[in-house]
């Protein structure tokens, strides 16, 4: 057989290991061993559904690793925000150095979904930012599922959208060997033919290009490049080369590449597919004939005998997942390929912060179906695009087999569902929950002064003002602070508050970036900024030590934000630090505010006397600071950095000599090639003109109530 010909899935090698390796930078301690202990046996006696009532700060993730170490069977970890995720990821790869821990999320930047509002006859086309390296790490996840055994993958909810089908995506999967028969041009043209782009400029994931004897290209799971040197019709080596310095990694014997895409099929299966969409269009629109909608009509041909044109064409067309159901030979109405399609049978489930997360999966389908619904109404979808779609939650439950659920506050469905539920109440630290302390909102509180507390001020002006003088405090010992906020644009008049006041302070929310997230609690850790004000991204599993003050702003404010469940997620941020303090202001003792006092006493009674009884005295959790973005940026993106931190003084000194020095060094490896090189020295320019991408800018700051 010719090496390079598509490979069916059962000459696919795969990792014989299975067994987690799990790494212990400590011994489980405190109610931990009692917790892995009965989990794992839970898991032995087949239990479907388990909870792990931890507190903030108990070491769940540990207590789970350790567990998964035991299961020894795949495992996805589902976390309900890219940041938790990301986090997440990083513990699992220190727990299991030598196995394979991937990280899958959305790979949109910015996403805004393809819409129409009939009220206002408004048509929404979908737009999107693909961010390249969040593409890679998906498609090295589903890559190891189905090349390994030894595999967590760590995920967001975007683990119940619609993936291409695995066996599709397996089988068309290209081997490369030294000394096969094969020819440079036959080469491209298997590439080419799993979507894979050619180019003669500095080569990105997906793309190849000819060069010579030889054949360079950057696949779409790893950060190299692989160069396959030929002798006639013979593969003559295999070079792994580092794509910023093009030093030789190593010479391997064979490479296995990957379908550039998710979505694959056949030229067979694209005509098919075709013929179904004709068919599928001459019946809407013979149904729109019916209802007397000729301009619904009109819209749904012209636009649909366009995508046909370019899938025949091109194999591709914007937004062909919405005739993903065509493609896949699905039934209407039938559930879409998914990550979990990736899994083997009989994998474990891990659901981190399951009262946030298993709602939110819950939610998905309805509207995403709202917003098809109108759209095929009105004639710019078939109904077919209703099969583009995440999983309902039953579909869910389906395809996952056994189940742990992580949380500080379990929400009803995990404890109605879990057959057993563990609690982990007790630190291996030895460190107890936060004490409490209610402050008014205002200076005309209807709160007795016993009810504020001992430290009431002589002259009280209200929560901000008493935020930052706590906050100082604080600060100066070399601790930092959080500020809770009820909406985004209070996080950022806040911050911008606290750095007119001459404190560092940032905000954080659903706004900023996935990478810009990550990077902003990177630096609040390493201290280069001492106060983060947040909303609600600050409430859930965010492992941040350095915090001494969590200051929860409107606490009486009853809803999502301030309900039991937040109020309890948001005071654990203080948890992890032995001097770790929680103001709580309000004007009113609100139930929720009430329940979440109670319950965060009824915890630190139980953690006293596990410390008296064992003689314990509590340490503040000692957590290495990793810059969790740094997996997530390109090398390119890594080296431009570094150039500038060399090249900065030199541009000061003679900006349009450096310059013109620069774009001479850039003519010259363009000659010679080295595309790469010659990007490195583009962007350096960009970034040193300022003609790069613009830093994004704070709102305008409205008067603060308050303060």
């Amino acid at each position: 057989m010719d090496v390079l010909t598509p490979i069916v899935q059962t000459s696919l090698e795969i990792t014989t290991m299975a067994n987690f390796k799990l790494h212990l930078p400590f011994q489980p301690a405190g109610d931990q061993p009692k917790a892995i202990e009965k989990l794992k046996e839970g898991l032995e006696k087949g239990l479907r559904h388990q909870t792990l009532f931890g507190v903030t700060g108990s070491g769940k993730t540990f207590t789970v690793a350790n567990v998964i170490a035991k299961n020894d069977k795949a495992t996805l970890v589902l976390a309900h925000n890219k940041t938790l995720a990301a986090q997440l990821a990083q513990e699992y790869r220190e727990f299991f150095p030598d196995n394979a821990v991937h990280y899958f999320v959305s790979y949109y930047d910015y996403y805004q979904p393809e819409a129409y509002i009939a009220h206002s006859d408004t048509y929404i086309e979908k737009e999107a930012m693909i961010n390249a390296e969040i593409d890679r790490l998906r498609h090295a996840a589903t890559q190891a599922l189905l090349t390994r055994k030894d595999v967590i993958i760590v995920a967001s909810v975007s683990a119940i959208y619609g993936l291409g089908s695995p066996a599709e995506y397996e089988k068309v999967h290209v081997k490369i060997e030294r000394g096969a028969a094969e020819n440079r041009a036959a080469l491209i043209r298997k590439l080419v033919n799993i979507y894979f782009e050619r180019t003669n400029a500095d080569l990105n994931p997906g793309q190849l290009r000819a060069i010579g004897n030889s054949l360079e290209f950057m696949p779409v799971n790893e950060r190299v490049i692989y160069r396959i040197v030929f002798s006639g019709d013979e593969v003559a080596n295999i070079e792994k080369l580092d794509p910023v310095s093009r030093a030789k990694i190593s010479e391997p014997k064979n490479v296995f590449v990957f379908p550039a895409k998710h979505f694959i099929t056949s030229e067979e299966e694209r005509n098919r597919a075709i013929e179904d969409i004709k068919l599928e269009l001459e019946e809407q629109l013979a149904k729109f004939k019916r209802e007397e909608k000729p301009l619904e009509a009109e819209r749904l041909k012209r636009r649909t005998m366009h995508d046909i044109a370019l899938i025949r064409t091109l194999g591709y067309t914007s937004g062909i997942e919405n005739y993903s159901r065509h493609f896949d030979g699905r039934k209407p109405g039938e559930p879409p390929y998914t990550l979990l399609s990736y899994f083997p049978k009989n994998f474990l489930t891990v659901i981190d912060e399951s009262h946030v997360t298993v709602p939110q999966i819950g939610g998905m389908y309805a509207g995403d179906k709202s917003r098809k619904d109108v759209l095929v109404e009105y004639g710019f979808r078939l109904p077919s695009a209703r099969d583009n779609r995440p999983l309902r939650f039953e579909e869910f439950e389906e395809r996952v087999g056994q189940v742990i659920y992580t949380s500080a506050t379990p929400g009803p469905y995990e404890k109605s569902h879990s057959e057993q539920i563990v609690e982990q109440v007790i630190r291996p630290t030895g460190l107890i929950d936060p004490e409490l302390t209610v402050r008014p909102v205002s200076d005309s509180s209807s709160l007795s002064p016993t009810v504020v507390g001992d430290n009431e001020h002589s002259k009280y002006n209200g929560q901000i003002a008493d935020f930052i003088a706590e906050a100082e405090v604080v600060i100066k010992r070399g601790g930092r602070a959080l500020a809770t906020t009820l909406t985004k644009q209070m996080a950022e008049d806040l911050s911008s508050f606290l750095r007119e006041k001459g404190m560092k302070a940032e905000y954080l929310h659903s706004d900023v970036k996935t990478i810009d997230r990550i990077d902003i609690l990177t630096n609040f850790r390493k201290g280069k900024f001492d106060i983060l004000v947040g909303v609600n991204l600050l409430r859930e599993g965010l492992d941040l030590p350095e915090v001494e003050l969590v200051g929860i702003l409107d606490a009486d404010k009853e809803g999502f934000l301030r309900s039991e469940t937040s109020l309890i997620q948001t005071i654990g941020r203080a948890a992890r630090n032995v001097l770790g303090r929680v103001i709580l202001y309000a004007d009113n003792m609100a139930g929720s505010l009430e329940r979440a006092i109670s319950e965060t006493n009824r915890r630190r009674a139980l953690q006293v006397a596990y410390n008296t009884k064992h003689g314990i005295t509590p340490k503040t959790i000692k957590k290495e600071i990793h810059d969790i973005a740094a997996s997530m940026r390109t090398e390119h993106q890594r080296t431009v950095d570094e150039l500038l931190v060399l090249d900065t003084l030199a541009y000061k000194d003679d900006p349009k000599a450096f310059i013109k020095r620069k774009r001479e060094e850039m003519a010259e490896v363009v000659e010679q090639l080295d595309f790469e090189t010659a990007a490195l020295i583009r962007d350096e320019i960009y970034k040193l003109e300022g003609t790069g991408p613009k830093a994004r800018k704070p709102r305008t700051r409205k008067p603060l109530s308050g303060s």
